[in-house]
């Protein structure tokens, strides 16, 4: 008997119930994987990168927590004689028209937020900040940070991990719950108030919405990169209470807080929460079969047979 074969004895025995790998015992395993690797990555990032800057910093955060739940995932696939886009990121699709698709709305669905806000006076766009050769690379390295950003949190919490709580609750308690551990992963940044919080949270089941009714997360991965990027870069206003260089323009909120956003930006207004819920509406409409989880893969998680 080969390693191999003696591994998937041992899972079949410790996790599975005839040939099925049972819904909870799925989601433990997968957490056994990404949390040591996360914490030890981490503690080894601390010690190796002492003196690192900041766009280092992030750069290696990011592509790690990437890579550790891709790994994790594909190691579930293989147990589960399934594949990364079983799970929602079929990378065939990537970068393909969904993701495009996605980038419209989310650029468009910021860019009528901000009017509206401009129209009732709790938002000025301002004047053009960059010359053309800094903003073309301003703009391009916005467009890779944000990529980054938006397929590693897409990936980490609406990957495997909506996949097999979905398989214990349902998809909508699942994608609720996840939608709330989303909202809460941004309680930490700097400026974020409760109403920001609830738009992320709402936000997540947007995502979840389109990865439902698209069968995979590159319509959400395009709309949480162009919104992000249209935040920080072209627009120039605060992203989750941050605001970072290299805006294209220098444009800022006016008024109360709660309209305006504040410093926390445009996610701090309840006019984005009542976007959130008009874009889910119309998306909704738009997008009415079901494509996700695959009706074909059933409930069953199968062990490889050769």
């Amino acid at each position: 008997m080969s390693v191999c074969d003696a591994a998937r004895t041992l899972i079949r025995r410790l996790f599975f119930e005839r040939a099925e790998l049972r819904p909870f015992s799925s989601l433990c395993l997968f957490l056994l994987l990404v949390f040591p690797a996360l914490y030890g990555g981490d503690f080894m990032a601390r010690h190796f990168l002492k003196s690192a800057s900041l766009a280092t910093w992030f750069f290696v955060r990011e592509i790690r927590i990437l890579l550790t739940f891709f790994v994790a995932t594909w190691i579930m696939g293989w147990i589960e004689d399934r594949s990364i886009a079983d799970y929602g990121l079929p990378w065939r699709a990537m970068f393909g028209v969904r993701f495009w698709i996605g980038a419209m709305l989310g650029f468009s669905s910021l860019t009528c937020l901000l009017m509206v806000m401009r129209l009732i006076g709790v938002f000025h766009l301002g004047a053009v900040a960059l010359r053309s050769t800094n903003a073309a690379k301003w703009a391009s390295i916005y467009v890779v940070v944000f990529v980054l950003v938006a397929l590693k949190e897409e990936f980490s919490t609406r990957g495997y991990a909506l996949y097999a709580l979905s398989r214990i609750t349902g998809f909508w308690p699942a994608a609720i719950l996840t939608a709330f551990v989303f909202g809460y992963s941004h309680v930490g940044n700097s400026g974020e108030d409760w109403i920001g919080l609830v738009n992320v949270g709402l936000f997540g089941l947007l995502a979840c919405l389109l990865l439902r009714r698209t069968g995979d997360l590159w319509m959400p991965i395009g709309f949480h990169m162009a919104f992000d990027w249209g935040e920080t870069f072209f627009y120039g206003v605060a992203n989750s209470g941050r605001t970072y260089p290299g805006q294209f323009m220098s444009s800022g909120p006016s008024g109360p807080p709660w309209l305006s956003g504040g410093s926390v930006g445009p996610e701090g207004s309840v006019l984005c929460t009542l976007l959130m819920l008009v874009t889910c509406i119309l998306c909704g409409l738009c997008f009415s079969d079901v494509k996700y989880p695959r009706p074909d893969l059933g409930n069953k998680a199968r062990l490889l047979t050769r």
